[in-house]
């Protein structure tokens, strides 16, 4: 059993099954809840497996100051959306990444750029990521031209079973060459080694000027534990899976009952005024 740290200097969530609703809404407490953060000088940001501009619409309601981290850590971007660190996939890593989706019949996605490059585009898995990003992919008929400049590959099924076979034989394929991880059961991204949301951390608390140790995270999701592993206090939601909780401090709520702004009024707020010290609560 760890002690947690007493003092919080910045906080750092996943998005989708995380800071928002399943239905893709900010609600009004988690608004609060940030806010209170902002108000108390604790500084908020997040790191979600989207790309820059699928974020956009939290930008503004969050008003968010500092830094933050799309495509798992694969773009560093400034709150104007400019970049600040960018990690491409090797190029070979790509091209192995996608002729093993191909192989194993499963549509892939190319992120490069601003782009969100798909072969097929009528497909409810795109449908439904058109309706969280709120903007359209673009088709393209070859993804070669674009592997170059790839900041993240999505591997998209609602074959779970199918895609979990594809993420073991990539992790083979790729070793230490890529990072590969599940951020929802449907999809799964290989982005590149430093792509992943524990460095990314690193990053962001450097930017941000407070040490790790000094950062509560929030998650729900597999991609979410080198974050985990690397924060002073790490929370997980109630909809996280076991592996995920088992690997957290404390559970939250679910992300649909509130579960983002119960963490930051029942764990984090006490911390700044009564120091208290908290330790591991499993699930």
């Amino acid at each position: 059993m760890r002690a947690v740290p007493t003092s919080i200097r910045a906080v750092i969530s996943d998005v989708d099954g995380t800071l928002v609703t399943t239905d893709k809404t900010l609600t009004g407490r988690a608004q609060a809840a940030v806010a209170e953060l902002h108000a108390r000088g604790i500084a908020f940001s997040i790191i979600s497996s989207r790309p820059p501009r699928g974020l956009s619409m939290l930008l503004a309601p969050l008003r968010l100051t500092s830094p933050f981290a799309a495509c798992n850590g694969g773009i560093i971007a400034a709150p104007d959306l400019s970049v600040i660190v960018e990690h491409d996939i090797p190029g070979r890593i790509a091209r192995r990444a996608i002729a093993q989706l191909e192989r194993d019949n499963i549509d892939s996605w190319v992120f490069a750029g601003t782009d969100w490059l798909v072969k097929e585009d009528r497909v409810a898995l795109v449908d439904r990521e058109r309706r969280t990003v709120q903007f359209a992919p673009t088709r393209v008929d070859n993804f070669t031209p674009y592997l170059a400049s790839a900041v993240k590959i999505v591997g998209a099924s609602n074959d779970h079973r199918r895609l979990a076979s594809c993420e073991a034989k990539l992790r083979i394929a790729c070793a230490s060459a890529a990072t590969i991880a599940r951020s929802q059961a449907y999809y799964l991204d290989i982005t590149h080694p430093l792509a992943n949301k524990g460095a990314a951390l690193a990053v962001l608390t450097k930017l941000m000027g407070v040490a790790a140790s000094e950062v509560a995270v929030l998650g729900d999701g597999s991609n979410d534990l080198p974050m985990f592993a690397a924060a002073g206090l790490s929370i997980a939601m109630a909809n996280a899976g076991d592996v995920v909780k088992a690997k957290a401090d404390l559970v939250t709520g679910s992300n649909d009952e509130e579960g983002f702004a119960q963490a930051v009024e029942r764990f984090v707020l006490p911390r700044l005024s009564a120091g208290l010290t908290l330790h591991r609560l499993r699930p």
